[in-house]
Parts: structure tokens; C-alpha cells; sequence
């Protein structure tokens, strides 16, 4: 089996996701299901960006991959991101972002997924999305991680070509204890809080930040449910007193 992730931005604006985007989109995932993905969610919204992730066997990834974007295209209040798609490799234009893991037989489907979101396509956020795929590789309990974000244009699977224009990234990590989760998505959420003007902030929050920063939202997606890992990320990391 394989988590697969895209992200995509089809907002109305540069700044947030409006309710009835978000609550459409929701509304449609059961398409998705119906192709026999075991589950599907909208796992991350940051800032302007979404990001529907599913989990399905290898041979049905082309398939589910293709009908999120049509997901993504029947509810878009602009086209966004999706103009950027194109089935010639060299026509490619700023697109859609991607990420998948495998996910190890006989155990849940828990993975842990990052977004990113930038305003004016800031280029260190890759570095910054590759700094948390290097914390979690390695680590106890991790399944896989999805390929490092890089300066070429992108296969997705079942979709077409992306260029590296693209510049909101998500990336995947999967595991294979329930207790391991936390572990690997805090060192995940530190490596990334550790580059310059990089912000955690939590799912569905509008990006308020001036040019020159960088968002990012941290989801657990376990067994198809959606936990915002910010909240507490959040309250482990206060001081005391």
C-alpha cells in the first residue's frame, strides 16, 4: 500500500481557503473512496494551499491520483495551480505538488504529512521541506519518506508533469507503531521550525506573514483520521516555570 499526497492551490485569493472551497472539496472525497481507496482526507489546509491525501493499494494509485485532481478542478474557485499540468514533460508549468510513501504490510496506515505554503514562492522552502525528510529518515518505527524536493520537473503518477517552478511543497512520512508518531513528527515539525523565517501554524489558519516567510501545517493522517499536530506540538514546547 501507498499514502499519496497532492497539494494544490485553487483559492480565490493569496492569503486563506474559504469555507465553502474547503467544504466542497469535503463533500467530494467520497469519489476518491469509491475507486477502493481504503481512506481519503483533506488533510491539510495552510494558507491558500490544500492538500487531499489517500491511502490505497500500489495498483490503484494512478487511478485515485487522477480523480483527486478532477476533484480539485470540479471545485476550484481558480484553476490555479492545475494549469501547471501537462502530460509533454517539456510543456510543464507550475503545478500541483505531490508525495508518497509506502506503507508496510500488516500495519495501520499512519503517516505524518507537512505543507507548505509561501507567498511569493520563496526557493529556500525547499530546503527547508528536505531538512524535515532528513529528521525522519532513520528514525525508530519509520516506514518510508517521500523523495526529496528538487530543482527538476516532477512525474506524478496517473496525472502528468510538474515543473520545479513549483513552490508549495508536501512531503510524507510513514510509520509503523502508533507510539512512534509523535517522535517522528516533532523531530519533523524541529528540523523545519529551524530554517530561517519558517512558521508552524495550524490547519485552516490564513497566511498573515509578509514576503520572505514560509508556512507550514503538520498533520497526522491515522487510519484515515486527521489530527492537527500543531496544537500539541504547541503545548509541549512551553516553557516552565
Amino acid at each position: 500500500m501507498k499514502v499519496s499526497v497532492i497539494g494544490a492551490d485553487i483559492s480565490k485569493n493569496d492569503v486563506s481557503c474559504s469555507p465553502s472551497l474547503v467544504s466542497n472539496i469535503e463533500n467530494d472525497l467520497y469519489r476518491i473512496t469509491d475507486l477502493g481507496a481504503k481512506c481519503v482526507g483533506l488533510t491539510n489546509i495552510t494558507g491558500d494551499d490544500i492538500a487531499i491525501s489517500s491511502i490505497c493499494e500500489d495498483n490503484l494509485v494512478k487511478k485515485v491520483n487522477s480523480e483527486i485532481v478532477n476533484v480539485l478542478k470540479d471545485n476550484a474557485e481558480d484553476l490555479g495551480d492545475l494549469n501547471g499540468i501537462s502530460q509533454d514533460k517539456d510543456s510543464a508549468g507550475e503545478g500541483i505538488s505531490y508525495a508518497e510513501a509506502k506503507i508496510r504490510k500488516d500495519f495501520y496506515p499512519d503517516a505524518i504529512i507537512l505543507a507548505f505554503d509561501t507567498y511569493g514562492g520563496e526557493g529556500f522552502v525547499k530546503d527547508v521541506a528536505n531538512s524535515s525528510l532528513d529528521a525522519a529518515t532513520g528514525m525508530k518505527d519509520l516506514t518510508d519518506v517521500s523523495n526529496h524536493i528538487t530543482n527538476s520537473t516532477t512525474s506524478i503518477p496517473g496525472v502528468g508533469y510538474v515543473s520545479s517552478d513549483t513552490d508549495d511543497p508536501v512531503i510524507v512520512a510513514t510509520v509503523e507503531n502508533i507510539n512512534s508518531v509523535g517522535v517522528i513528527a516533532n523531530a519533523m515539525i524541529g528540523a523545519a521550525l529551524g530554517n530561517q523565517n519558517t512558521y508552524l501554524v495550524k490547519r485552516n489558519t490564513p497566511c498573515n506573514l509578509p514576503p520572505g516567510s514560509v508556512i507550514f501545517s503538520a498533520t497526522a493522517f491515522m487510519n484515515g483520521n486527521i489530527l492537527d499536530l500543531s496544537i500539541p506540538f504547541e503545548y509541549r514546547t512551553r516553557i516552565l516555570k
